[in-house]
């Protein structure tokens, strides 16, 4: 960045509206005050305070999400040579430049927004917060510890996103020298060490948990919870003892900038504290959500006929989208629900006969994006195993079609709520988990959507399918949904009609997973890991871990459970499916190391001008990808290398 450039826009111009305080922080910029009024009065300050949350990335709308990221979502592909949109997977189809970064978020580039001119407005926050006339020193401390938290937060995407890190260890200013301004990378090490000390200064000071009025602020809980998860980062392979990456990625020094021999008791430090997390946030009442209200009008039946698997499947459903429920631990508040969130791009549209007549409206139901055939795999059998590793299943047969049973024969009782009666599908889609019935949308399935249930076939001028009576671009091109995102209520046509919730940024089974995690890592397999695996098991509707991969008669790979390798692949499977779509498998591979062998396959789906199943069921290539090692570290953009001769660029990226 040009850091003279960027001080100056964050010395004459750091304030916002701030409105709906009642809820959130509702963050739309207006640069239209000047220092030295920023910090007069208590609402100066606290727009100011808003200013600094603005900088949380836009993962909540489509082009700029890196939720993208990864192998789960394939999208639009007539977008495919337009460099505006569908970053997240242009960077997956290897098309990442050092020329104009995709999701840049070191210059804010490619959607990215700056996380460096983020780190400058903290600072600047920090350095003027005692000025303000009208607040005590305890709510000057505590909106501080916030700031300090962010920035934490904010350096630690960084380091994820580009490795070492740029430390300013004073704030710039008009007259800051050279020397001041262009400054070298730190060391990993550094940059966690830095990271980590800025959440233990900030943790003592912050509310243990945001009042409702406050809500999507950061408080202890989330402060300790993202702790957790930087330290899992910091014990992981990527970013401990990866010589096999970066052995000769070395400073001007000839240091390392990555710690180059494995230790163990980074694990334990990760263990401790996803741990003290738990802890705190189970104190506040946070733990696994599960679904406490009405079920919908049209599935009242379902749920008389099928109780306990429809009580799963809303369990499930609803996790996301039900706001601010006991598992959110961190959610990211202030949305503006534009159009192409991820929740609309992902939404099919009303088919004509359903509902209140807004057929095929295309604002707010795009019809964009859509799960890949892989993740239509990756989802356990109805035993809690692999589809490869089930010995009960038929491999062999998965892509044959079948005609369900009618809603009066005693076979379709454990489908009601599940899959349609009478309906064409194929063997893929039955015998699977409720988390796959739940989160997508298949032929033969059920759409919950714009109030409605729709009976989904994905056919061409089917519901849910390519249509010739609209927008011929605007179509699911894998020919399978994702339901996982959008409230069920949400409707197209304006965006009052959009059921609206915060983005979960870490809830409470991503807490209990990586708790195993940390166990297996270090002290391999137990029952305590068992337990924190079995929690999130027990919500999906399957068996336990021990008992899935304990019997002999089901799992192919029979104790797979009882060796620290194969407990890994589990937990890892488990993270995959738990939080598909939620932009999190992406980094579970990226830092173990195996992105490379996950995300540099085909992305395959089926034919979106087939009419009727036998020409549908037909799987195509829709889209190559590419995943090289030089991918795993974000290039520094062309210009602030041109700019700052001290910064060394990432290897692979040509200078």
């Amino acid at each position: 960045m040009n850091m003279k450039k960027g001080i100056l826009t964050a010395m004459c111009g750091v304030t916002l509206t701030f409105s709906g305080c009642t809820k959130y922080l509702d963050v739309v910029p207006d640069n239209t005050l000047k220092l030295e009024n920023i910090f007069n009065l208590k609402q100066d300050a606290y727009d100011a305070l808003a200013k600094v949350y603005s900088y949380i990335p836009n993962d909540d709308i489509t082009h700029g999400s890196s939720w993208l990221l990864g192998d789960e979502w394939l999208a639009r592909l007539d977008l495919n040579n337009d460099d505006r949109y569908l970053r997240g997977i242009r960077i997956m189809r290897g098309l990442q430049t050092q020329t104009s970064p995709q999701l840049g978020y070191w210059s804010g580039t490619g959607a990215g927004k700056s996380l460096y001119e983020a780190i400058r407005q903290t600072d600047v926050f920090l350095e003027n917060i005692g000025r303000v006339k009208d607040m005590s020193d305890q709510e000057k401390r505590e909106w501080s510890a916030q700031v300090k938290f962010l920035k934490a937060y904010y350096a630690f995407l960084l380091l994820r996103h580009y490795g070492p890190i740029v430390i300013m260890k004073k704030t710039a200013g008009p007259e800051s020298t050279k020397e001041e301004l262009f400054i070298p990378r730190s060391t990993v090490e550094e940059s966690f060490a830095f990271i980590l000390g800025l959440i233990n200064e900030a943790t003592p000071d912050l509310k243990e948990r945001a009042l409702d009025s406050d809500l999507g602020q950061v408080d202890k809980v989330a402060a300790m919870a993202m702790k957790a998860r930087i330290l899992i980062y910091q014990a992981s392979p990527f970013f401990n003892g990866n010589v096999e990456f970066f052995g000769d990625f070395v400073n001007a020094e000839g240091q390392p900038f990555f710690p180059l021999s494995y230790n163990k008791e980074k694990w334990k430090a990760a263990l401790d504290g996803v741990n003290e997390a738990i802890v705190i946030a189970e104190r506040n009442g946070l733990g696994m959500y599960t679904y406490q209200k009405e079920p919908f009008i049209y599935d009242r039946e379902a749920f008389e006929k099928n109780p306990d698997k429809m009580k799963t499947l809303y369990d499930l459903r609803m996790v996301i989208t039900d706001p601010w429920n006991k598992e959110l631990v961190w959610g990211m508040s202030g949305i503006t629900y534009r159009s192409a969130g991820l929740g609309s791009a992902a939404a099919i549209r009303l088919p004509i006969g359903y509902g209140d007549g807004l057929a095929n409206s295309n604002s707010f139901s795009f019809q964009w994006l859509g799960a890949s055939y892989q993740m239509a795999e990756r989802y356990y059998t109805e035993n809690g195993l692999p589809v490869g590793e089930d010995l009960t299943y038929d491999m062999n047969g998965k892509h044959d079609v079948v005609r369900l049973p009618g809603i009066e024969e005693v076979g379709y009782q454990p489908l009601q709520g599940y899959m349609q009666p009478g309906a064409e599908t194929i063997n893929l889609y039955l015998h699977r988990e409720p988390r796959f019935y739940a989160n997508l949308g298949v032929t033969g399935g059920f759409w919950r959507g714009h109030g409605v249930r729709i009976n989904t076939q994905f056919y061409y001028n089917a519901d849910g399918g390519r249509s010739s009576s609209y927008f011929p671009t605007d179509f699911i091109a894998s020919g399978i949904g994702v339901q996982k995102l959008t409230h069920p209520e949400s409707q197209s046509g304006a965006w009052e009609r959009v059921i609206k919730y915060p983005l979960p940024l870490i809830r409470m089974s991503d807490l209990y997973l990586m708790r195993a995690e940390a166990m297996n890592e270090y002290y391999g397999p137990s029952e305590e890991a068992y337990a924190d695996i079995n929690k999130i098991r027990r919500r999906a509707g399957i068996p336990d871990v021990q008992e899935s991969w304990g019997n002999t008669s089901l799992a192919r790979y029979p104790n797979k459970h009882l060796s620290q390798e194969g407990l890994r692949d589990i937990i890892l499977q488990e993270r995959s499916i738990e939080f598909a779509f939620e932009g999190l498998r992406f980094w579970d591979m990226w830092r173990y190391k195996r992105a490379g062998q996950a995300f540099s396959s085909p992305m395959w789906g089926w034919d979106t001008d087939g009419k009727d199943a036998k020409t549908f069921f037909v799987l195509d290539v829709k889209q190559q990808r590419r995943f090289t090692i030089t991918d795993y570290l974000w290039p520094i953009d062309l210009n602030e290398m041109n700019t700052n001769s001290k910064l060394i660029q990432n290897p692979g990226w040509v200078n």
